[in-house]
């Protein structure tokens, strides 16, 4: 008996999920694909829709808001009084586009729907990404809550920790007059801290403080709304996949940010985090936690089963290539998990070397 693919995880439960759709241009497409998994009332117009919702009780209402944008913006004045109402609040709201202006994308980013599609796009994208935000907003728990559930606890081998701090404090010692070159050219070249700190996810949950030398700008953050918006910075996909992913070729990064990035110095200060326990020299890479909300299945949780890492498996393997997919990256951390050995973690230290002179398309 095969595994199910990730793309048919959520089809059965889809039939009991509830639709608003609103709009006619796309609407016989839609329905093509979406009729047989999800129940959906089609509303033709943005008053209908409405009119549709306010005659709902709490126990009606639909799961997914699903409405194709128009050029005069009716839609986005729509969604500020849904969001406005506590009773619609926590509807998931997904919007369909034939026009790739970026002030609509603009619009719906600032509006903070959960997601924007652009036609054409694959419509089996569009009913997974349904399933996926609907099995999500019912599942999604809190890592704090999760980690205490943690029925299996990863122990750092004795000999795995020794190497740790053997490894990490002699890097530190050596490579500090390169850390205090690239403090001082950080501090000269833009304001702001020299460290940049997140929160990460690592072992069995864990969130930790996460240290880089910082490569962008004080006002990344703010640059990020419009930026995302851009032509010039899209999915090379064309729009064809959901609109919200990450920039290419970021303007955010900083001249010098750049360098310690293609370079990975700005991982250096990660070594600091080796020492405190935070991470291991190799393991599974810790993600950022709106992404490890999103991998508690049994498939992915595996992963946290093992130590979060400076690198790993698929830093040596595929890293720079565009044929290393999310699930293959997965795949790896949890064969990671599951076959850790000491002469396995020496075997990645050695060809992490020259895996880090790889460029890394992100």
């Amino acid at each position: 008996m095969t595994n199910p693919i990730a793309t048919e995880w959520n089809e059965n439960a889809g039939s009991h999920t509830k639709i608003a759709y609103a709009g006619s241009d796309l609407k016989d497409l839609v329905s093509t694909e979406l009729d047989p998994f999800f129940q959906i009332s089609y509303n033709s117009s943005l008053t209908q829709l409405e009119e549709y919702l306010g005659n709902q009780s709490i126990l009606t209402l639909p799961e997914i808001i699903l409405i194709e944008v128009d050029q005069n913006g009716e839609c986005f004045e729509l969604i500020e009084r849904l969001k406005g109402n506590f009773l619609f609040n926590g509807l998931i709201i997904v919007l369909l586009s034939l026009s790739n202006d970026k002030d609509l994308k603009q619009r719906a980013t600032q509006l903070k729907v959960h997601d924007f599609y652009i036609y054409p796009f694959p419509l089996s994208d569009l009913r997974e990404r349904l399933n996926f935000l609907v099995k999500f907003k019912l599942i999604k728990p809190k890592l704090a809550e999760i980690s205490k559930e943690v029925d299996i606890q990863y122990h750092m081998p004795v000999g795995k920790r020794l190497m740790d701090l053997v490894i990490s404090g002699l890097m530190i010692l050596c490579l500090s007059p390169i850390m205090l070159l690239i403090v001082i050219a950080i501090k000269l070249g833009s304001k702001g801290p020299v460290i940049y700190k997140s929160k990460r996810v690592g072992t069995g949950y864990k969130t930790f403080d996460f240290y880089k030398f910082r490569s962008m700008r004080t006002d990344a953050d703010k640059m990020l709304v419009e930026l995302s918006t851009q032509n010039q910075y899209a999915n090379e996909d064309g729009g064809t996949k959901a609109a919200f992913v990450k920039i290419k070729d970021d303007p955010r990064v900083t001249k010098l940010g750049k360098f310690l990035r293609n370079s990975s110095l700005d991982e250096l200060p990660q070594l600091f985090n080796i020492l405190l326990g935070d991470m291991s020299l190799v393991g599974n890479r810790p993600l950022p936690v709106y992404e490890a909300e999103m991998l508690t299945s049994n498939e992915w949780s595996m992963r946290f089963l093992g130590p979060a890492g400076l690198t790993g498996l698929w830093q040596i393997t595929k890293r720079g290539k565009a044929d290393m997919s999310e699930r293959e990256r997965k795949k790896l951390d949890n064969f990671y998990a599951q076959n850790y050995s000491f002469w396995l973690d020496w075997k990645i230290l050695i060809r992490t070397v020259p895996a880090v002179f790889q460029k890394e398309k992100v």
